[in-house]
């Protein structure tokens, strides 16, 4: 069956206003041509969409599932919009990087904001995705240019390296822990923790971490940003786990305390993954030779 994006919109606009009239004046249609557009679609789908009612409209179950997915399709049309805009622009390359939360988080903004402004005619799509995730994609050829903590056993891929970092405890400074200079992973799990939000490459390689104890984090809330969970720490929400370079040596409030982790898996350091270096595309080229140059 083929779809209409006039009448997807239409119904889409009776929908968000429960009334047959006021969609179509959204939409600049007259109301005799909407009735007609939603009853030839009901009859192409084969079930009613609309419950109609003295004082407006109603959501059949099939009409709430058309509504979500017409919803879904108008905005990949912006996001297409949005990514081939750039290119009527005198945008002549592009390139995606896929890269684990510690790099998107950390370093790779400032290097990109780097790369961009020497390189006005490309854009770069970031994605955040976990580093077996990333690995496996480039090695697929989907991805070519990925930054990541680990690789994946039999892939086939280089690494270059990136940036040295590690991932460290941070507590309040009046927690029973605070004293300690360093401490292993298993003996803080008791202590409820502030995380980045579920979805996160960092919140799965934690999560995973926990359940290879036999042991589940107790979340006491979850935040969207590095910084943030160094704020909630520092006014003694929980603990939380984060790369040594996203604590910062100053501006917060109420600083968290720092301690080292005494665990193998707590060195993160950032590797650039591509397939072949030698067979990257002009401009993924570009951005990698910028990415490893410090």
């Amino acid at each position: 069956m083929r779809y209409n994006l006039t009448d997807l919109r239409l119904f889409v606009a009776i929908a968000e206003t429960q009334n047959l009239t006021r969609g179509a004046a959204r939409v600049h249609l007259a109301p005799s041509s909407a009735s007609h557009r939603m009853r030839l679609l009901e009859e192409a789908i084969g079930t009613p969409l609309l419950t109609r009612q003295s004082r407006g409209v109603t959501l059949t179950r099939a009409g709430e599932a058309l509504l979500r997915h017409a919803r879904q399709v108008f905005a990949q049309l912006e996001q297409m919009h949005a990514d081939l805009a750039p290119f009527a622009e005198g945008v002549r390359g592009h390139v995606t990087l896929w890269a684990n939360t510690h790099a998107t988080h950390s370093f790779l903004p400032d290097d990109l904001a780097g790369f961009l402004r020497n390189n006005p005619q490309v854009s770069v799509t970031l994605e955040e995705h976990t580093s077996p995730e990333i690995v496996m994609a480039v090695a697929r050829g989907e991805v070519e240019v990925g930054v990541v903590a680990e690789t994946v056993e039999g892939a086939e891929v280089e690494m270059i390296p990136y940036r040295a970092d590690r991932l460290v405890l941070i507590t309040p400074t009046d927690h029973p822990l605070a004293s300690k200079v360093s401490t292993r992973f298993a003996d803080v799990l008791d202590y409820p923790f502030v995380m980045l939000h579920a979805g996160s490459a960092i919140h799965t390689f934690t999560m995973n971490a926990a359940a290879a104890l036999g042991r589940h984090l107790n979340v006491r809330i979850q935040v969207r940003s590095f910084e943030a969970v160094c704020r909630m720490v520092g006014a003694g929400v929980g603990l939380g786990l984060v790369p040594r370079s996203a604590v910062p040596s100053g501006g917060l409030h109420e600083p968290p305390n720092m301690i080292e982790l005494d665990e193998s898996w707590a060195e993160r350091d950032l590797q650039v993954c591509v397939k072949r270096r030698e067979s990257l595309s002009g401009f993924a080229a570009a951005l990698v030779a910028t990415l490893i140059k410090k």
